[in-house]
């Protein structure tokens, strides 16, 4: 298979739905941060969505004041809390599922903030399962709502329907030929989308991730919502199968060559710290993508292997697998020792 792989499943990587709430009988988290009892009135709240979401899910319940700074980091390295959250970790709590594909986080900015996290892209079984969740909680304890206004949140921009549906792509074609910064965001921008780096607000797009995900969410219903963020999607990923193409054309043995050093490294490399990491493995996922590498398979497994390796290796999770915590030389030779044995074990082909 020397050929590019055109198909979506190797541009999108994962889909996520989240939605802000808040109680219309409690303080706001920063408010009750300023009260005399906010740890009894957060237990409450901890209490309640538990209660509420107990047939719907087996979930299990981080208490962050309980948490480690260790295990905290982990969890954040994983997407499944937020650094906000462990901010506010003397009345926060996260409930998630043990598959990792929910999380709901407690007495962050809002009282909760649900999450639900997929591979591949499919906005509607995301938006089913986050209103699944939703109705449950809501059923039991009454959110905070105005008719003009939506669902009332600490900050405004999340205001109205407190949706936020986002997609991680694989760009790599789009970022490194400019074509990213210089034409697609501005387009985004004008439709009221935004794009940020695979750790959210404030991150980077190392390995060439970005998430695309609406901004407004006041004066659109939901429907509105995944309409704007799919058709979106689906112009940007055609943008970069096609960017792929000309990229594949014009990059000759040289990138080629780039391809196969990266492979080479990562196959062979003794020390390997985190940011050259990503970027080899980008360089990786580009050679799949662009058919000078290949499993054998005609399916886009590789991508979520390959994804799934980004996450565990972050420096929380490396010492995780460890077992024990490690300074960052160990965490670069177990990183590298932990690549050699994955990669050489997808059994790759140089085409």
């Amino acid at each position: 298979m020397s050929g590019i792989r055109e198909s979506f499943e190797s541009v999108a990587v994962s889909t996520r739905m989240r939605l802000a709430r808040n109680f219309a009988d409690y303080p706001f988290p920063g408010r009750l941060l300023q009260d005399a009892h906010a740890e009894e009135q957060a237990q409450e709240i901890v209490r309640l969505i538990s209660s509420a979401l107990s047939g719907v899910e087996k979930f299990t319940l981080y208490e962050l004041k309980q948490l480690s700074d260790e295990r905290m980091a982990f969890l954040v390295e994983r997407n499944l809390i937020s650094r906000d959250l462990v901010r506010n970790r003397r009345i926060s709590a996260a409930l998630i599922s043990s598959d990792e594909i929910i999380s709901i986080m407690l007495n962050e900015e809002d009282h909760v903030r649900e999450q639900y996290f997929m591979h591949g892209f499919d906005l509607s079984r995301a938006w089913e399962r986050i209103t699944g969740l939703d109705d449950a909680i809501s059923d039991c304890v009454p959110f905070a709502f105005d008719e003009q206004f939506g669902y009332l949140t600490a900050c405004p921009t999340n205001l109205g329907t407190g949706l936020r549906a986002s997609v991680m792509l694989f760009l790599p074609a789009l970022s490194r030929r400019g074509t990213m910064a210089r034409e697609v965001v501005p387009e985004l921008l004008h439709l009221g989308l935004t794009v940020r780096g695979a750790y959210g607000e404030g991150s980077g797009a190392e390995g060439d991730l970005f998430q695309v995900s609406n901004e407004v969410t006041l004066g659109v219903s939901e429907e509105r919502i995944l309409t704007i963020v799919g058709q979106a999607v689906e112009y940007i990923v055609e943008e970069e199968l096609l960017g792929r193409a000309r990229m594949k054309a014009e990059g000759g043995l040289a990138l080629r060559d780039k391809v196969c050093r990266a492979y080479g490294i990562l196959t062979n490399c003794c020390v390997l710290e985190e940011h050259e990491f990503l970027r080899l493995l980008a360089d990786v996922k580009l050679g799949l993508a662009l058919g000078y590498l290949s499993d054998g398979e005609e399916d886009d497994a590789w991508m979520e292997e390959l994804d799934e390796l980004t996450a565990m290796l972050r420096p929380a999770n490396v010492n995780r697998l460890n077992g024990a915590p490690l300074d960052k030389a160990g965490q670069d030779a177990y990183r590298a020792e932990y690549v050699r044995r994955a990669i050489r074990g997808m059994n790759l082909i140089m085409e």
